[in-house]
């Protein structure tokens, strides 16, 4: 009975303050709506930055995401027109393999030193490929140069864009010959030199290689007429034509087995020691 004494005031404080709450809940007067009010436009005014600032965060994830995807797309797109650019090239070199008079060696440039007067190329072929130096090397667009050296596994070519390069031309649809050599000037800009200026040539005809210097056989595309000087007191002009291959991206081609003949370059020797 002393413990139930001693625990009963507890117990109605307890129920007094159940009761008090009760009542504070179940109230409706005027004070008690104008506190909820004022509780509810505060928790409003709090909740609109609030849900703007999830927002915020929402769309910096998503946009970090795209940007993610968008570079992972652009690399596959990259990689895809890389394909497809190299599958064009090698149907390009399929079909002049088809076409040429000569057989052609398949070959991979391995080096390149473009930034000088002396500018050569190594190709991935030697005298094991029966690879031999004064072969000529093309790809589909046309002429790349000639093999100076080879060993058994590689070979040195001498492109077009070296100030030792020299080859007999010809304009493709007249009796324009003369000799196109680099001006050092720019990486694919060419001159033909000695062509007689009685010769009409206009912009925009092609320059082949014309077979004359017993090197290169003829027919093999070098550039495109781009505009002519004529000479002052001379009787021949200097044509200035744009080289069809691009040295500077070109990446597979051909040597084509070409030999001289053993003939004419004894006959040229004969008459240099005549003369």
């Amino acid at each position: 009975m002393r413990k139930l004494n001693d625990i009963k005031d507890y117990i109605i404080t307890a129920l007094i303050l159940i009761f008090a709450v009760a009542l504070m809940v179940n109230r409706h007067d005027g004070s008690l709506q104008n506190t909820r009010k004022i509780s509810i436009t505060a928790l409003s005014f709090l909740e609109q930055p609030l849900s703007n600032f999830r927002v915020y965060r929402q769309a910096v994830s998503t946009n970090t995401y795209l940007h993610r995807q968008n570079i992972l797309l652009q690399d596959e797109l990259s990689r895809l027109r890389s394909v497809e650019q190299q599958n064009r090239v090698l149907r390009s070199l399929l079909d002049l393999r088809e076409q040429s008079d000569f057989p052609l060696i398949p070959v991979k440039i391995v080096s390149k030193n473009l930034n000088s007067v002396n500018n050569f190329i190594t190709i991935d072929a030697g005298t094991s490929d029966e690879i031999e130096p004064g072969m000529p090397v093309i790809n589909s667009d046309g002429l790349i140069g000639m093999t100076i050296l080879s060993d058994n596994n590689y070979a040195q070519v001498l492109p077009y864009s070296n100030d030792m390069f020299r080859v007999s031309a010809i304009v493709e649809g007249s009796r324009a010959y003369g000799i196109v050599s680099w001006p050092g000037s720019s990486g694919r800009e060419l001159i033909m030199e000695f062509v007689p200026e009685t010769i009409e040539i206009n912009p925009g005809q092609y320059v082949l290689t014309s077979g004359f210097t017993n090197h290169f056989p003829p027919g093999i595309p070098i550039g495109e007429v781009t505009r002519i000087e004529h000479g002052v007191g001379v009787d021949t002009q200097t044509i200035y034509l744009n080289a069809f291959t691009d040295l500077t991206t070109v990446s597979e081609a051909f040597v084509v087995v070409f030999r001289p003949d053993t003939t004419i370059n004894n006959l040229i020797n004969d008459q240099l020691n005549l003369f």
